[in-house]
């Protein structure tokens, strides 16, 4: 058991503590230390009878004073609301291409988009809009269903294969592998892999492809947009180009759901994301 004594070259009581034949001395504390921590204990006392500190069940002590930093956080917004509301009115009466034709409006539109994309956007197409495997890159120029600024506006607003609203965009791809055997399946993504190398068109997918393809697609492969037909013959491929990754795509095709988020965030809003989507630089 540790004891207590007095050290014999400094004079000083020990405190008792022993580590490895180390002793600790009991020096008393600064007086200037001792007294700048009772200060402090003084003005927490005060603070939290003069300011709102303590809380209850449903709210919390309000203070002698009366005050909150809320109070002055909700004249802040009301302050900034009333700021922007003239540009907000505008973007509500005005459509998205006149929007984007001036250049205040513009800019007031592309900030609220970039916040509101953060938001509600970017789980699915990333922080920096370009997508991943099954998420369309909105940075390239490469648009599904168009990207002028009406199109992206009616695809943010409606959706794409979402069943609760009436006007979202639809397209399905059919499911041929109970169609094509597997040989024909490769044959095919051979042909589809050839149109956008300019590669030989005169394999034997070919006539598998003016077949079951063509009326969606293309001729060409260079796909319908009023369809929802992706262009089969650039280097853009929303669910892989490998021609494994194709064949899975001819045999069981994956369908994406994007929300429709006009009644969600309204027009303004959905108005203020399509400036920002087009403005990202692969709007048309």
């Amino acid at each position: 058991m540790s004891e207590r004594k007095i050290d014999e070259i400094s004079g000083v009581e020990t405190t008792g503590h022993n580590w490895d034949g180390i002793e600790e001395l009991d020096n008393p504390m600064p007086r200037w230390w001792l007294w700048t921590f009772y200060v402090t204990i003084v003005w927490a006392i005060c603070y939290t009878i003069a300011y709102p500190a303590w809380p209850l069940i449903n709210s919390a002590t309000t203070g002698l004073l009366g005050w909150a930093s809320r109070g002055d956080v909700r004249q802040e917004m009301q302050v900034a609301e009333a700021a922007k509301a003239d540009y907000v009115a505008k973007i509500a009466d005005m459509p998205v291409e006149d929007i984007i034709a001036d250049d205040n409006l513009r800019q007031f539109a592309t900030a609220a988009g970039a916040a509101a994309f953060k938001v509600n956007c970017v789980q699915c197409h990333g922080s920096g809009a370009a997508g991943f495997p099954g998420y369309p890159n909105l940075n390239d120029d490469d648009w599904l269903w168009g990207g002028t600024p009406e199109e992206i506006q009616t695809t943010i607003a409606h959706g794409v294969r979402y069943e609760e609203d009436e006007e979202t965009r639809y397209s399905e791809m059919p499911a041929f592998g109970d169609m094509f055997s597997r040989e024909e399946a490769s044959s095919l993504a051979k042909h589809v892999i050839a149109m956008g190398q300019g590669g030989d068109l005169t394999g034997p997918g070919a006539q598998l492809y003016a077949d079951n393809c063509a009326s969606c697609h293309g001729e060409t492969g260079a796909g319908d947009q009023a369809l929802g037909a992706p262009d089969l013959t650039d280097a853009i491929w929303l669910y892989g180009s490998s021609e494994a990754e194709i064949i899975a795509q001819i045999r069981a095709p994956k369908h994406g759901v994007m929300p429709a988020w006009q009644a969600r965030l309204g027009d303004v809003t959905v108005k203020e994301l399509t400036v920002y989507v087009h403005s990202l630089g692969g709007g048309q």
